[in-house]
């Protein structure tokens, strides 16, 4: 695997924690507009323009992207972003109540996503594709970093440790009280820098963990420049496997597909016991009330059938409730595990929905193993946490 330090923009040491953002993708323009108001300095201004156009713009139009780029310019423009003179690699720390996770902060290969040394276990939307896409293109930048994950190496454990010996660059809290630390990880010196490239070139593969659209678009926008340059390398954060934290991502169904109370509640019975805990779980809200589900996974269920978010769409809601294709279906959403049960309950009960499934969340080896096999979760399978925060590091192409 290769990768390559970068000379990255990135806020002043002053401004850290006003700059850093949640990512574009987990918050919508109504959410992203409450968050930066007052902040002029947020990078929600870059990932999700259209909150400074007039309302109803769509924040995949020329017009998002063109005031992307002018807010990108006037961060960097008045001092709040700045350009380090050297490449470099960092050192990010992300500590969520008694959970740490330490990566690695650097441009990866956009050939190697393309060969499969950066595996993947999702597909990719091409709409989602091209507005990553002429977000690269239109700012000539990787704003938000992807996030990637390898199996544990104790040579760049130590490397990473001694670099966090060091005073950060960079600790605060951000609102959600969530803790992000950085450190530099420069070139020569005690740091060792410059035995992580070789140390990564052992590593035979990673995976891409969340940011899918990201490293597709980044590929793609360097395969249209014959890979030359900056543009072949994209920006990601690297975490060892054994330091990540899954969440459930739970599933909310608009209607019972025409089914009665009573006929939906015998249809679950002929492929889950009701009220009871078994080898396989998850938790349905219905009518006011929690009722867990369980169920056996058959003999000979490959990878991918077995993960409970498979059973619950090959047994229940396809067959059932008429959810075919949960990438395109607009009568099921879901919603992150970060968001706690009272959420899913609460978009029930207040008749927007249904239905909602509490699911178990995926294990990292479940996942890694999937992509090692060259095959797909199903979609919103995973939700990683804690999220990594956009401005810290903007790559330049």
């Amino acid at each position: 695997m290769n990768i390559r330090p970068f000379a990255a923009v990135r806020p002043n040491e002053n401004d850290a924690a006003s700059v850093a953002s949640v990512p574009y993708d987990v918050v919508d323009t109504a959410e992203a507009k409450a968050l930066a108001e007052g902040n002029p300095k947020s990078f929600l201004h870059v990932s999700r323009p259209e909150i400074d156009l007039p309302d109803g713009t769509d924040g995949s139009s020329l017009e998002a992207y063109a005031q992307a780029k002018t807010a990108l310019d006037s961060l960097i423009g008045d001092g709040t972003l700045v350009r380090d003179a050297e490449p470099k690699f960092y050192a990010y720390r992300q500590t969520m109540g008694s959970h740490s996770q330490t990566g690695i902060v650097a441009t990866f290969d956009t050939k190697d996503y393309l060969s499969g040394v950066l595996k993947q276990h999702e597909k990719t939307r091409k709409d989602k594709e091209d507005d990553r896409t002429r977000h690269i293109e239109t700012l000539r930048a990787h704003t938000g970093p992807a996030f990637l994950t390898y199996r544990d190496d104790k040579a760049i454990d130590s490397i990473v440790a001694e670099a966090c010996r060091a005073a950060p660059l960079y600790s605060f809290t951000a609102p959600d009280g969530v803790g992000h630390a950085v450190w530099e990880i420069a070139s020569g010196g005690s740091c060792r820098a410059d035995e992580l490239q070789e140390l990564f070139a052992r590593i035979p593969v990673a995976y891409i963990a969340d940011g899918h659209h990201r490293s597709a678009a980044a590929a793609r926008y360097a395969g249209e420049r014959g890979f030359e340059g900056e543009s072949r390398w994209f920006l990601a954060v690297a975490f060892p496997a054994s330091q990540l934290k899954i969440l459930a991502y739970n599933r909310l169904v608009a209607d019972l597909n025409g089914l009665s109370d009573y006929e939906f509640m015998s249809r679950v019975s002929e492929s889950f016991a009701i009220g009871k805990k078994g080898e396989r779980n998850c938790r349905m809200y219905f009518r006011g009330r929690w009722t867990d589900l369980s169920w056996r996974i058959p003999p000979g269920t490959g990878a991918v059938g077995a993960l409970d978010v498979s059973y619950l769409q090959d047994r229940l809601l396809a067959p059932v409730l008429g959810i075919g294709d949960p990438r395109t279906d607009r009568r099921i959403s879901f919603m992150g595990g970060i968001r706690g049960d009272g959420a899913l309950a609460a978009k029930v009960d207040s008749g927007e929905n249904a239905v909602a499934f509490a699911m178990e969340p995926v294990s990292v080896e479940e996942m890694m193993a999937i992509a090692d096999a060259g095959a797909i979760m199903p979609p919103k399978s995973t939700w990683f946490e804690p999220k990594l925060r956009s401005g810290l590091f903007v790559h330049e192409i």
